[in-house]
């Protein structure tokens, strides 16, 4: 079967990083026993799961990729789920039980399928996925990389990030325009951010809608005082803040809102 441009589709031909990738899950000390892959296609990886004593539920959106991973790979009901993944109700799906999310996943809505994973966190202790290798990298990076930027804070804000290894576009059939990479992603015991979590979003926005300036700048619509802008810290351009230091900025919004 032949991949398909509208689904964003390139199957791992390469067993070895499928297996590698599999082996990534690090259970966290058993801490949950459910394992939802995004988007299995012709389940490269879904071969090396099932090997694993785990509750698998693959959630593919193809309808051929839906009958080809029944009729060859002998996924039963309870493993499998046509839908499309953003759409889904990931509470519903695995009962409000906890689970890893892992995939190789299509590169036209891999940020979309973050930030699905940040609105389900509660239930997500952990993440493996393979990205496209600058969405990886940019989910990372530090402060003060060239690559960190909105998604960076947002999901370190909940999560450690770990950067696992390259994959090159030869892996692939047919081969992508670009690398690929693989990150694993392991949610933070404390998930209390220590501001509120709605604005936190808006201000990590609102500062990197023109990252190359400085957050005296970007601050104007959320800040009215203006002798407060003037302190040393708006000085700074986004890239430099922590997610503490982003922490701290949505604090003193919520006490100056215009």
């Amino acid at each position: 079967m032949k991949a398909k441009k509208s689904y964003g589709q390139h199957f791992l031909t390469n067993k070895a990083y499928a297996a590698r990738i599999a082996d990534s899950l690090s259970l966290l000390g058993a801490s949950y026993q459910q394992v939802v892959e995004v988007g299995p296609g012709k389940g490269m990886l879904t071969q090396y799961l099932l090997e694993k004593e785990l509750d698998l539920l693959a959630i593919e959106a193809d309808q051929d990729m839906f009958d080809y991973l029944q009729d060859y790979l002998g996924l039963k009901e309870e493993q499998l789920l046509k839908a499309n993944f953003l759409r889904v109700d990931l509470a519903e799906a695995v009962q409000k039980k906890p689970f890893g999310l892992i995939g190789n996943f299509p590169y036209n809505i891999s940020s979309q399928i973050l930030f699905k994973m940040l609105e389900y966190k509660e239930y997500i202790p952990e993440m493996v996925g393979m990205f496209q290798k600058e969405v990886a990298e940019r989910v990372v990076a530090p402060p003060g990389n060239k690559t960190y930027g909105v998604i960076s804070v947002l999901v370190q804000a909940y999560y450690e990030g770990e950067y696992l290894f390259t994959v090159s576009k030869g892996n692939f059939s047919p081969p992508p325009k670009v690398q690929s990479a693989v990150i694993r992603l392991s949610r933070k015991e404390d998930q209390e951010l220590g501001c509120d979590a709605k604005l936190f979003r808006q201000v990590v926005k609102g500062a990197f809608s023109q990252r190359r300036k400085m957050l005296r700048n970007t601050m104007k619509s959320f800040i009215k005082e203006s002798e407060i802008l003037k302190d040393v810290f708006f000085e700074q351009r986004p890239e430099r803040l922590s997610v503490e230091d982003f922490v701290q900025l949505t604090n003193l919004v919520a006490s100056n809102r215009t």
